[in-house]
């Protein structure tokens, strides 16, 4: 798939949107790079009626698997059981459908597209089990949407303390070995969420962090766990700090020591991992890597890492610069979307929300099962990612079910009014000469101005 000329209209509603919908470049008018500045003031904040907290969707899960544990012992017994409706896929799918709403409907997008980045940034995985499917949506309005432009810092306390991180990378089950509870356990130190603060989170795998940091670390943060329902049902799921869990004594992480003091030693370290050259340097690449391109230009990411450090990692300061950066206006429109994009950008060019069902089931066959990256690195974020042929041909087999599904629309006009001059003339000719409406909407599905940003 062809890389493309950096046009300031998909420039705005591609690169750092999540694509245009039919009027889009019409709002967008002389000033692509206004329009998109305009939307770091928005809120990322979502709420929707049906949409609890991760605890009270922890406690709801709890109640109906204790149910189901009734009705087994029932079963045994001989007494035929009721059908229980499966909450969380309820609490699912009513969390898809505020998503998916917001992402539809949003003008512009750069603000979701962020939220987006993050959430992959943080991932965690459904495929942990219910008690993590149940929270995902919830650890995604509540530890990533309140901070993708504010301090850094912010973000990365609100994310490590989160019930779903701290079930996902089980820290819920690290245990100091020298602690009261640890003395007389059989469990003992667990490191996977320790690891990945300093891996993933913050410094990177080059950020020169050492394994006994990691050790380190992990001890700093035993303790952090959460309240499991069977316990206190009315508090169950929230975070909680276990003093007789937490080990005992002065930690040294980067060769700084931290004084033992219960949950504050761990906040302690990551304060000082947020504000960290090597997770300022970590971080800027990654945003250029995600808005500009594969191997972004070392100037551009030394740029963003600046802007990190002297701002205190404000988050919206540094996607200013990135904005406002000549680069991200000269550099050609190489990135592919990753499917979920992809799939966002083609309902916003139909103008309709697909079902949660529907949305599952594409996610699925593209490639990108929602909320269920294959590790705690996320989804890739490269062309090499996301460009091998059975992918493509998934994104084919979707674009001909769309239209067929929407056969009534011209897929010309469709064109015009979602890219205006920004459209191709070799894609506009293709849609012309298409044998069938349904096939001239497929041909508009899969343009390189519906899949490169």
């Amino acid at each position: 798939m062809c890389v493309m000329a950096p046009i300031p209209t998909l420039v705005a509603l591609n690169r750092f949107g999540l694509g245009a919908r039919p009027g889009d470049p019409a709002v967008v008018g002389r000033d692509p790079r206004g329009f998109v500045r305009q939307q770091l003031a928005r809120s990322a904040l979502l709420a929707s009626p049906g949409l609890e907290s991760a605890a009270a969707n922890l406690r709801a899960n709890r109640r109906m698997e204790m149910q189901r544990e009734r009705q087994r012992a029932a079963a045994a017994s001989g007494v035929k059981p009721q059908p229980l409706p499966p909450v969380e896929d309820r609490i699912y799918r009513a969390e898809i459908s505020a998503r998916f709403t917001r992402l539809t409907e949003i003008e512009g997008g750069l603000v979701e597209r962020l939220v987006l980045f993050w959430s992959n940034h943080f991932a965690i995985s459904t495929a942990k089990g219910n008690h993590v499917k149940v929270m995902a949506g919830a650890f995604e309005r509540e530890a990533i949407r309140p901070f993708v432009l504010g301090r850094f810092a912010d973000m990365l306390r609100a994310v490590e303390t989160h019930p779903a991180m701290l079930f996902y990378l089980d820290n819920n089950q690290s245990i100091g070995p020298l602690s009261r509870n640890g003395m007389n356990s059989r469990r003992g130190l667990n490191e996977n969420l320790g690891r990945e603060i300093l891996e993933l989170h913050t410094m990177g795998v080059d950020g020169g962090y050492s394994q006994a940091d990691v050790t380190s670390l992990a001890r700093a943060i035993t303790g952090w766990s959460v309240v499991w329902p069977d316990e206190d049902m009315i508090h169950g799921g929230a975070f909680a700090f276990g003093p007789a869990r937490h080990e005992p004594g002065a930690q040294t992480v980067l060769a700084r020591s931290y004084a033992e003091d219960d949950q504050a030693q761990g906040l302690a370290v990551l304060d000082d991992l947020a504000r960290h050259p090597a997770t300022a340097r970590h971080i800027a690449r990654k945003l250029a890597a995600h808005f500009i391109a594969d191997a972004p230009p070392q100037a551009l990411v030394d740029q963003l890492a600046t802007v990190f450090l002297a701002s205190g990692g404000d988050l919206g300061a540094v996607m200013r610069a990135l904005v406002d950066a000549p680069l991200a206006w000269e550099a050609p429109l190489a990135k592919l979307r990753p499917p979920q994009e992809f799939l966002v950008a083609a309902m916003r060019v139909i103008g309709a929300v697909t079902e949660p069902g529907a949305v599952i089931e594409m996610l699925n066959n593209l490639g990108q099962p929602l909320w269920q990256p294959t590790g705690p690195n996320g989804w890739g974020d490269t062309v090499a990612d996301w460009a091998a042929p059975q992918a493509m041909t998934a994104r084919l087999d979707l674009a001909a079910q769309w239209g067929r599904r929407n056969d009534a629309v011209d897929p010309l006009g469709l064109a015009d009014a979602v890219f205006g001059t920004a459209l191709a003339r070799d894609t506009r000719d293709a849609i012309a000469r298409a044998e069938s409406r349904r096939q001239g909407l497929a041909i508009l599905l899969m343009a390189p101005e519906m899949h490169r940003r």
